[in-house]
């Protein structure tokens, strides 16, 4: 053999196989900025600011780098609610990805408002099965190719009805029904562009982690699926799972970390034939600031702040909310507020409704919206005994106490239900001392959203329930004005929802 062909041989397996860098965020929720980690003076941890230090290292330290996000960038802090969502925008156009996807949490602001905020994106959006419903037209591109270094990669965007509970708010879109229809999808959308001979295939997704691994089996691996991406459950992972041979991560919550993959991608199999995972974790140590993407958040704060700094009231003292699967301090007194509205038996607040793990005991404008920042109208319906005992059933049961994915409620003070884990049941539903009678009537409240999504939420359909009462059309108004006119509010864990 000679030298010539000696290095057209090597050049040849050199173009074979390729390295990539794919970084991967999820469920951002607008966490702008960095804290200060309380371990050690002066480091700081997460914050926009400093995942884009980083991922602008990686950029100039690897050669294929690719960004990408598996949605949620939006609703979790102030600059983003007051904003409504054209702040988040604007800064990630800073963090210029390669491609995103959407989570449930993409359309908090209404379906117009998203079509808006995708115009204002400098980067792609992603989604294949997300559609107006009365022309069967998709909302968004399907899928995205990148051709990188000469290699084309296929992003496809998948979210299920599960996640988009928020889309019945707006009657007309809609997406595939479950799992079997979005593999579906991918399914016609890997075999129409077969031909393209795609290199690498990744699925973004924002579905939940568990979801996402039974996706995977049901994919035909004639498909070609190499990846999936992931968000909404925020799953803290050691390493990725591998399911019918295909990669699963997703990177938490927030931007104190950002994943990593190392990958080769064999050009002649289509397929990875080496990789390396990591969560990595963002702080001054391994990355700088982004000073011009510092400057541009602070503008937002500075807003922000100046409007959102003023004192509402003060609580006797600090009320907590540490987890949605439990009655808590903070759920008590929302709903204890509700409850005040209207003439109502049993008020149901969704404890995910509360963004928030603490309130007080000095109370802003600013807290209030972090720790409830919906708006949505409280509805009043009337139910019989026997309804309200299924109700119940329904949310005290032990798979809906499930961390991270429950679908759990805070009641307000009179309510008290005992749940046997062992009988399966509700062993008894007392009202301001009274066991429930199955042929009464008693009045209840839902907030919007959980009347929308009453068979997920409740086990009722709207059928039941009847046509409501609208008690307030604004129940972040019904809390400013409560907080500010009753001072010295306080709360307490007193048994009302036992599970045993």
């Amino acid at each position: 053999m000679t030298a010539a062909t000696t290095e057209k041989t090597a050049t040849a397996t050199t173009e074979r196989y390729k390295k990539f860098t794919i970084l991967h965020s999820n469920d951002m929720h607008g966490d702008f900025l960095a804290e200060a980690s309380g371990a050690k003076e002066g480091h700081l941890i997460g914050g926009l600011s400093l995942l884009s230090g980083y991922i602008n290292k990686v950029r100039q330290e690897e050669k294929n780098v690719l960004y990408v996000i598996s949605g949620d960038m939006l609703q979790g802090s102030m600059i983003d609610a007051e904003f409504k969502g054209l702040s988040t925008i604007e800064i990630m156009n800073y963090l210029a990805p390669d491609v995103v996807t959407l989570g449930n949490h993409e359309l908090d602001y209404g379906f117009p408002h998203l079509l808006f905020l995708e115009k204002m994106a400098n980067f792609p959006i992603v989604n294949a099965n997300l559609y107006i419903k009365k022309y069967s037209k998709r909302l968004m591109n399907p899928y995205l190719i990148l051709n990188v270094d000469g290699f084309d990669i296929m992003f496809i965007g998948i979210v299920t009805e599960e996640v988009l509970k928020a889309l019945k708010l707006d009657t007309s879109i809609s997406t595939f029904v479950g799992l079997e229809d979005a593999a579906a999808e991918v399914g016609k959308i890997c075999n129409t562009y077969k031909n393209e001979d795609i290199d690498l295939t990744v699925l973004l997704t924002h579905i939940g982690f568990e979801e996402d691994k039974k996706l995977a089996a049901m994919l035909d691996p004639a498909w070609g699926v190499d990846m999936i991406i992931g968000g909404h459950s925020h799953t803290l992972l050691e390493q990725p799972a591998q399911v019918n041979n295909i990669l699963i991560a997703q990177a938490a919550v927030g931007t104190d970390q950002i994943g990593r993959f190392d990958i080769v991608v064999d050009d002649d199999t289509n397929s990875i034939v080496e990789w390396k995972w990591q969560l990595v974790p963002i702080n001054n140590q391994v990355a700088q600031p982004d000073e011009d993407l510092e400057n541009f958040i602070a503008t937002y704060k500075e807003a922000v702040d100046r409007k959102y700094n003023r004192i509402i009231g003060r609580l006797t003292r600090k009320l907590i909310h540490p987890k949605r699967e439990e009655e808590t301090e903070l759920g008590n007194l929302i709903a204890e507020i509700f409850a005040q509205i209207d003439i109502l038996d049993v008020v149901l607040v969704g404890s995910g409704s509360i963004r928030g793990t603490e309130l007080g005991p000095l109370v802003t404008l600013g807290d209030i919206k972090k720790v409830y920042p919906y708006d949505g109208a409280l509805y009043k319906v009337r139910l019989t005994g026997a309804q309200l005992l299924k109700v119940f059933a329904h949310i005290l049961r032990p798979e809906n106490r499930i961390p991270g994915e429950s679908n759990c409620f805070q009641v307000n003070k009179g309510v008290q239900a005992v749940y046997s884990d062992a009988g399966q049941k509700v062993e008894s539903l007392l009202i301001n001392g009274n066991p429930v009678q199955e042929d009464a009537q008693y009045s209840v409240c839902l907030q919007e959203y959980h009347y929308k999504n009453s068979v997920a939420s409740l086990n009722m359909t709207a059928e039941e329930l009847g046509s409501p009462k609208v008690v307030t059309t604004s129940s972040q108004d019904v809390l400013q004005e409560y907080l500010s006119s009753h001072q010295l509010l306080d709360s307490h864990v007193e048994g009302r929802l036992i599970c045993k």
